[in-house]
């Protein structure tokens, strides 16, 4: 453990379907060995505490299918886009908060469907009903972004998010949902899977994959996430790369390895 000269706070909680606790504590030794002081709450209220949220380089969220009060949210807002960073993975930070119209807008994609491998009426009402075999897809800027460079398209066998996004998103990897005979959808329908978005001076990731430990636990989700934490934080220096910075050339795999690249 290095001497910590950053602060992560972690928010956890929600539905315990996606092991909130579990998940966030295989990451504390990671953070700490980093040079993160790391605090845990089981709530947003502290989001509300101006004075120490604007000490937070990192805020590290999972909180599934819970709500968020008018305050809490003005001071997260705050809080990004006075510069600290926020990460998470699957339905801890793309499913939080419905009750708020101004999370989504921040966070930019919002789970709406997780396709079941079956028919209703053949499946067992357990969560394996919704766990199916698909590809993350590396985009063109996924490919030299910091976060992913160096990491090829990987299968994976658990839920696969149907998420609801916009362009402001930096799209990272990409799923296509397919196409099945009881599907009411018509055609392959391709999402995000892992973005980052730039909010004021603050730095956002996410990662759709994450439903539990076991996936978190799976060697490209981890180091995604991993990277993708250490990339949002404060003073990362890290490059903040779009897609419109690859296709003209401006950005490079040369730049991902921090060679001259600074931030946006």
């Amino acid at each position: 453990m290095t001497d910590a000269t950053r602060r992560a706070l972690i928010v956890r909680g929600g539905w315990d379907g996606h092991e909130p606790v579990e998940t966030t504590d295989s990451f504390v030794p990671f953070l700490h060995d980093n040079g993160f002081e790391v605090r845990i709450e089981e709530s947003p209220a502290i989001y509300t505490d101006a004075d120490y949220m604007d000490t937070v380089d990192l805020l590290v969220q999972i909180n599934t299918m819970n709500t968020i009060e008018k305050d809490q949210m003005a001071g997260l807002d705050r809080a990004v886009r006075g510069g600290m960073g926020m990460a998470g993975w699957h339905g801890g930070i793309a499913d939080s908060y419905r009750n708020e119209a101004a999370y989504l807008h921040m966070i930019g994609g919002q789970f709406a469907h997780h396709a079941n491998k079956a028919p209703k009426d053949q499946l067992a009402g357990v969560q394996a009903d919704n766990y199916i075999p698909y590809t993350v897809h590396m985009t063109d800027l996924g490919r030299v972004h910091p976060i992913t460079a160096g990491i090829d398209d990987f299968d994976l066998v658990t839920e696969q998010y149907w998420v609801l996004s916009d362009e402001l998103n930096d799209v990272l990897a990409t799923t296509t949902q397919s196409v099945r005979p009881w599907d009411a959808w018509h055609r392959p329908v391709t999402a995000p899977a892992i973005w980052t978005r730039l909010w004021g001076d603050g730095r956002i990731f996410v990662s759709a994959p994450g439903h539990k430990l076991e996936v978190v636990n799976d060697p490209n989700v981890r180091t995604i996430i991993e990277r993708g934490l250490l990339w949002a934080a404060r003073g990362s220096g890290q490059p903040a790369p779009s897609a419109a910075d690859v296709a003209s050339g401006a950005f490079s795999a040369d730049n991902a390895q921090g060679n001259g690249a600074g931030d946006e």
